[in-house]
């Protein structure tokens, strides 16, 4: 955007926007503040101009933490949900872009959009309670393919013995093998999920123990911590999160297929690298229960993003988009959450795709 002096009149092409945008300067003060912020924020632009962002948003620790990354990296930095507050007024859920800019020179636009935490609920509701119908039918299914599948693997092998020839039992071996995949896919849909069994987990241990996995599995992947060490225990299964969050980092690992997506303007590959995140979440609904405060923890990975076609049924079995992918990971993981009162969510870009698992924290 080409924005040359810091005049009042150079940023009023940006009063027309529906977006709140907040301008700062190189040294962090506040140039321009247009309409839909000032309403958003509820303080008048001419009260924020000229004001240092550090003493304005002092209450706001992510959105400083996104400013700083954005200068530092030079790279765009979008957060979905944080907290923003402003000279006292009551913190606002937000989903903020923070993007370094040329002109002037170190300058940072931020851009933010109010969040509204009933549609997201009422979404992710309605996305759970389809996700639960499918896993049913899927089940119901897998029962009825079950008892002739072992039929045509018993007659291939009955067949095989009366073969005449060495060379024709290749083809009762292709019917064989097929009907064991096909049983192992069956049987992963029809197991139960044992009973959670409850205690207190450190998150912390929870992800260390999947990042060690997914190392040894992929050296050639980063794993990056960036964890809020002030968070408690919780009360969950440790196993089932371990699992759950596995699936989710195998799935990205997968996705990346062995490069990352280009930074910059997106063009090229450079190097994988998944992020493991955790911070505190408020006023959070878990099961139409309410908590004042909640864990979010956040998968993050620098693949190509998930498919648009696919992008609202990924949570459904047998949905993937890999070739040769059962679809299973990310189904499964989704009810070992739900085990343990928690839901999980997604937003995905090129080059930036997060998982993000709300668990509830003790009162």
């Amino acid at each position: 955007m080409p924005l040359m002096t810091s005049s009042p009149s150079t940023f009023s092409g940006l009063d027309c926007l529906s977006t709140s945008t907040v301008l700062l300067d190189a040294d962090g003060r506040i140039l321009y503040v247009n309409p839909a912020a000032e309403t958003l924020l509820g303080v008048s632009g001419a009260l924020l101009v000229g004001e240092d962002a550090d003493h304005v948003f002092e209450r706001s620790p992510e959105l400083l933490a996104a400013i700083r990354t954005a200068r530092t990296e030079q790279e765009t930095v979008i957060e979905y949900e944080l907290d923003v507050t402003v000279s006292g007024h009551p913190p606002i859920r937000v989903g903020c872009s923070v993007s370094p800019l040329e002109n002037p020179p170190h300058a940072v636009l931020l851009e933010m959009r109010a969040v509204d935490p009933h549609m997201r609920i009422a979404r992710l509701e309605q996305a759970r309670m389809q996700q639960e119908a499918n896993r049913e039918l899927l089940r119901n299914l897998a029962h009825e393919i079950k008892n002739p599948l072992g039929g045509i693997r018993g007659a291939a092998q009955l067949l095989e013995h009366e073969l005449p020839r060495e060379s024709l039992r290749e083809y009762t071996q292709v019917i064989i093998k097929e009907s064991d995949r096909l049983q192992s896919l069956m049987e992963r849909l029809l197991t139960p999920h044992r009973m959670p069994h409850y205690g207190a987990v450190n998150i912390h241990e929870v992800l260390e123990r999947v990042r060690s996995l997914i190392l040894a599995e992929t050296p050639s992947v980063t794993v990056r911590r960036d964890y809020d060490i002030s968070l408690p225990e919780i009360r969950a299964d440790a196993e089932q999160l371990i699992q759950a969050t596995l699936n989710i980092a195998r799935n990205a690992v997968q996705a990346m297929h062995g490069h990352g997506h280009g930074h910059g303007n997106g063009h090229g590959h450079g190097p994988c690298e998944i992020v493991f995140r955790t911070r505190v979440a408020r006023q959070i609904t878990l099961e139409s229960r309410r908590y004042r405060l909640g864990m979010r923890i956040e998968i993050i990975d620098n693949g190509p993003g998930i498919p648009d076609e696919i992008r609202e049924q990924i949570f459904y079995p047998l949905v993937s988009g890999r070739e040769g992918g059962s679809g299973l990971g990310l189904a499964v993981a989704q009810t070992l959450v739900a085990q343990n009162h928690g839901t999980i969510d997604c937003e995905s870009r090129p080059g930036h795709t997060v998982f993000s698992i709300f668990l509830p924290l003790p009162t």
